[in-house]
């Protein structure tokens, strides 16, 4: 059974759009006689849709909350489907699901979940806002203080400090020119954090 929740593409891709909360309550109470757990898969950049799409074809159980993005193209507005938590997938399988999802090359990583619990109340109640229309807005989680770079658009490349969150999708970034400080707004999802 897997789960791609809040998208229109998975109904018409013949993927079966299930409750979470049914794939949830197989993990809500994780017992010592399974060998299922919950997975953080970190994906390669923008592999989240094909890997949920890869995960279906194993039937390998999968939550990919996905949230609609309006983006403009210079006077052109379109709606988008986005994952709410870019390059990362859940999945709940077994050791073997694990090495066959990383059969798919489309994974960087995979985190094991210490609190089974916790992150199954913390899904669930992500998909409870995901269901009842409530706009989401994904964004880096990003501190005052935290050195980002532009990773596209017309100042690609440009790094610097983040000052101020003024607004839900914007920040103030600073940048040091000749020991001076200019600051300007830029969309955070524009923005990716330097390790």
């Amino acid at each position: 059974m897997a789960v791609t929740i809040g998208t229109s593409e998975a109904i018409e891709a013949g993927l079966t759009e299930v409750s979470a909360l049914d794939v949830f309550s197989d993990a809500a109470e994780p017992s010592i006689q399974t060998d299922r757990a919950w997975f953080v898969l970190h994906t390669r950049s923008r592999q989240e849709k094909a890997l949920a799409e890869q995960l279906q074809n194993f039937s390998i159980e999968h939550f990919l909350p996905l949230v609609q993005i309006e983006r403009r193209y210079g006077h052109r507005v379109r709606i988008v489907e986005k994952p709410l938590f870019p390059s990362y997938l859940f999945m709940h399988g077994s050791r073997e699901d694990r090495a066959q999802a990383m059969t798919t090359n489309r994974i960087a990583n995979v985190l094991d979940v210490p609190d089974q619990q916790m992150l199954v109340r913390e899904l669930k109640q992500i998909q409870a806002a995901i269901s009842s229309g409530v706009p989401l807005d994904p964004y880096a989680y990003l501190h005052v203080g935290h050195w980002v770079r532009v990773r596209s658009g017309p100042l690609m490349g440009l790094e610097g400090r983040v000052e101020d969150r003024r607004k839900a999708h914007r920040l103030v970034l600073q940048v040091q020119v000749l020991g001076q400080a200019t600051s300007l707004e830029i969309d955070a999802d524009l923005l990716e954090p330097m390790d």
